[in-house]
């Protein structure tokens, strides 16, 4: 099937006089995760994961994807005619690179202009020009040939964020965005990316899987607003509540030529918006910029974040019922690694404000958990046995917040080997928590403390150390995060009321995979001009796992008062054989 649709896009590249085509990940909006029908990468080439570009010309196609699908990858396009190629770390190449190295001079590079950002475009457009490459945005050549079955896009209806979660009014939060746009001069400010849109209405929605956001533009003035959306999705309490904040609703389709009819300043962000929409702007009024919510929402609100702390003892409750049955069950009876996902998607389902899983659960056994974001499914997943170790990432959407949490589980007695990793990565995870650091501090500077501890015995990561978490909105947000190089997660100084993922690992291919991650909130510290970290996460980290000899005093202290911490406010909603359970495995180290 693969091997069919690629030769048909070929045909397609030659008729149309297109010597290669780039194929992102992406939708209009710029998103990680997008709905179905805008998944071309996927159709093309079989690819599942939540990141790579794809090349294809006459004579080759590649898919470059990051050290987190470098298993993932290559054993998904294995018998395809796609190559798969390893971006950073291990391997320097780039879609981009490989264009410069390998299309001859004169040649046309195809992007669909609706699935690029405009800052992606004009990247493309400078890198290769210098070869006099050209690239033409006029063709969309995947959704000229990806016409049988293609999924609708979807018409799911909204639904209002409570005030009594959000904390903020939509007006008030109107308001905000206004005083920043008058700072800046501008009249109006185009917004495209989803979540974006839904902190800045109060309303969420089940367009795209795990997250709860909808496909709508939205374009803020001074006095009206206007939101561009497909009328199916709208309740008469939808309709009324933006209604009440003088925002006026338009068809979804009807953006293009409103934005080319715009006469006065607008801001927009280049790096989001994609460059079909940003093509229609009149010159004259283009001021290029930040997304003003995007950094609004990246600071909770003390509202929020004791919503958020509320959430962590629900899913923390939830944990220990789900870990409880895989003990109880293991050995009695066939688990799978899918299995497990369920499970633990059915004991959050259980929790008053559950919406739904944050993201895919990634439960991997032994080797399996090699692969950063492995993805278990139903018949294609191992076997959970007694022995060994498990590596189980998962998180849930509650109307009042959202989680997070990784942790390892031994099955067994483990070996020296899986306890010295397993102590370094707990190690790292400690120092980063433990941070004290001086305002301004970026993610990038703080990403070391994490390191430092696998360093010292020649061993890293791939992946970032963690990354902003949003609220009831998507599991990964940014700006902010800890991560290594110049990136803007790395160059994003943190702010109080920041709360992002704590996630240091260490992975031997198909042998075992470790990752150790809490949910933390910046907060001043006692100290005058620093900032601190809080930790929010409640579930026991596994110790049976740790090496004590490579342990300090600070950090055994640390381990121990983070125990106590999780008993104390996990007991009280537990019945007592639970309660028995979470007692021995919050046991003082």
């Amino acid at each position: 099937m693969i091997e069919k649709r690629l030769n048909v896009l070929r045909r397609e590249l030659q008729d149309s006089k297109i010597d290669a085509i780039v194929i992102p990940l992406c939708d209009p909006h710029n998103s990680e995760y997008m709905a179905d029908h805008w998944k071309k990468l996927q159709w093309i080439s079989g690819f599942t994961g939540s990141a790579g570009t794809v090349v294809v010309t006459p004579d080759h196609a590649g898919l470059w994807s990051d050290s987190r699908y470098f298993i993932k990858g290559q054993k998904e396009l294995e018998g395809t005619p796609f190559v798969f190629h390893k971006m950073g770390l291990v391997d320097k190449s780039t879609p981009l690179r490989w264009l410069i190295d390998h299309i001859v001079e004169g040649a046309t590079v195809a992007m669909t202009a609706d699935m690029w950002t405009q800052k992606q475009v004009e990247g493309y457009r400078d890198s290769l020009a210098e070869k006099d490459i050209r690239v033409s945005t006029e063709h969309d050549l995947i959704s000229t040939i990806w016409e049988e079955d293609r999924p609708a896009l979807p018409v799911e209806q909204l639904f209002i964020h409570d005030i009594k979660y959000a904390c903020t009014s939509i007006d008030d939060k109107l308001s905000l965005i206004r005083q920043k746009m008058e700072a800046k001069g501008v009249a109006w400010h185009l917004i495209t990316t989803l979540d974006d849109i839904a902190w800045t209405l109060n309303l969420r929605g089940r367009d795209v899987e795990f997250n709860p956001v909808f496909l709508a533009y939205l374009i803020v003035g001074h006095t009206e607003s206007r939101l561009y959306i497909q009328d199916e999705k709208l309740t008469p309490e939808v309709i009324q509540h933006l209604s009440n904040a003088n925002v006026v609703m338009k068809p979804y389709d009807e953006i293009d030529p409103d934005v080319a009819a715009l006469t006065e300043p607008t801001l927009v962000n280049a790096a989001d918006c994609n460059h079909a929409l940003f093509s229609c702007l009149p010159a004259g009024v283009v001021q290029r910029g930040k997304t003003i919510p995007r950094w609004l929402k990246a600071v909770k609100t003390a509202g929020e974040i004791g919503h958020i702390a509320n959430a962590m003892v629900k899913d923390g409750v939830a944990l220990v019922h789900a870990f409880m049955w895989l003990e109880d069950h293991l050995g009695r009876q066939d688990i799978t690694e899918a299995d497990f996902v369920d499970q633990l998607a059915h004991f959050r389902s259980q929790q008053e404000g559950y919406y739904g899983e944050s993201f895919s659960a990634i439960v991997g056994y032994n080797g399996n958990a090699s692969s950063p974001h492995y993805r278990p499914l139903h018949g294609q997943s191992a076997q959970i046995q007694p022995s060994g170790i498990l590596l189980c990432d998962s998180g849930g959407q509650y109307m009042d917040g959202t989680t997070d949490i990784t942790r390892v589980i031994a099955l067994s007695t483990p070996t020296d080997e899986i306890k010295r990793a397993y102590t370094l990565v707990l190690k790292g995870h400690i120092s980063l928590d433990r941070a004290r650091f001086p305002v301004g501090t970026t993610g990038g500077q703080l990403d070391v403390y994490a390191r430092q501890p696998l360093w010292q015995h020649g061993m890293d990561f791939g992946h970032g150390t963690g990354h902003g978490v949003g609220y009831f909105l998507c599991v990964h947000e940014p700006p902010q995060g800890y991560a290594p190089g110049r990136t803007s997660r790395a160059m994003t100084a943190l702010e109080p009321g920041m709360f992002s993922s704590n996630e240091p690992g260490y992975y031997e291919t198909g042998q075992y995979g470790i990752r150790i991650e809490n949910l933390v909130v910046v907060e001043e510290d006692d100290k005058e001009g620093f900032l601190k970290h809080r930790n929010l996460t409640l579930f026991p980290i596994d110790t049976t796992l740790i090496d004590r000899s490579l342990m300090t005093s600070i950090e055994i202290e640390w381990l121990n008062d983070y125990h106590s911490r999780v008993f104390a406010e996990l007991s009280p909603h537990l019945e007592e054989v639970p309660k028995a359970w979470l007692a021995s495995k919050c046991a003082r180290f």
